[in-house]
């Protein structure tokens, strides 16, 4: 017989959701440490679901636990960005062929960019970019497909916070969102396909380039 996960209690994903925009918003900073006194009272609850909710961000890259440490954000680095780029190229793009491919709707994508063009500050905008994504990879008519590429969401979010706060490239990664959308708009599998690959790709050698010394 199969049993259904426990869902989280309503007081351990108000906690879990408010922790996890703080991170992706730059609210709180990669190395910051997370203590969950000092967060049960700002959230007015007990330990136990702070606890509970620094568990599951560990669990989905957002923090770190270490037993000399205690929690912390999770730090970006150039070997952990392109690890987590490395699996996007890999599914995503192949994802996007597969729901352009299947006629999908666009209606979410579209708000995602109208919402992304009207952010009036950089956490909102990579809020909205996040959606833009998921909502182009979803339909793609393989559940597994799509909950691999949201397990990597967050932590793909976490590298885009830190890289914008380094070089702001945000104009640029529009006006790409913008081609793909149309390209899928127009039912061009392989063009869009292409598109998303070369997004990707561009965006984090833009971010986190290869030295010299990579390669020797």
């Amino acid at each position: 017989m199969a049993f259904a996960p426990s869902p989280i209690p309503s007081r351990t994903q108000y906690v879990l959701e408010a922790i996890k925009h703080d991170i992706l918003t730059g609210g709180l900073r990669p190395g910051q440490a997370l203590v969950e006194t000092e967060l049960a009272a700002r959230f007015g609850v007990s330990k136990t679901p702070v606890r509970e909710a620094l568990k599951t961000l560990a669990g989905s890259g957002l923090v770190v636990m270490s037993q000399y440490k205690g929690v912390t954000v999770r730090m970006v680095d150039a070997d952990m960005a392109r690890a987590v780029y490395d699996v996007r190229l890999l599914l995503e793009p192949e994802a996007v062929r597969r729901a352009v491919g299947s006629g999908a709707p666009l209606d979410a994508a579209h708000e995602a960019l109208r919402r992304a063009a009207g952010a009036e500050d950089p956490a909102e905008r990579s809020l909205a970019n996040r959606d833009f994504h998921r909502a182009l990879y979803l339909p793609c008519g393989n559940p597994l497909l799509g909950r691999m590429l949201d397990e990597v969401r967050d932590q793909a979010a976490l590298v885009s916070t830190v890289a914008w706060a380094a070089v702001p490239s945000w104009e640029r990664e529009a006006a790409e969102h913008e081609e793909i959308l149309r390209l899928a708009a127009e039912r061009d599998v392989d063009g869009a396909g292409r598109a998303v690959h070369d997004h990707i790709a561009s965006f984090v050698e833009r971010a986190f380039p290869h030295s010299p010394l990579d390669s020797e």
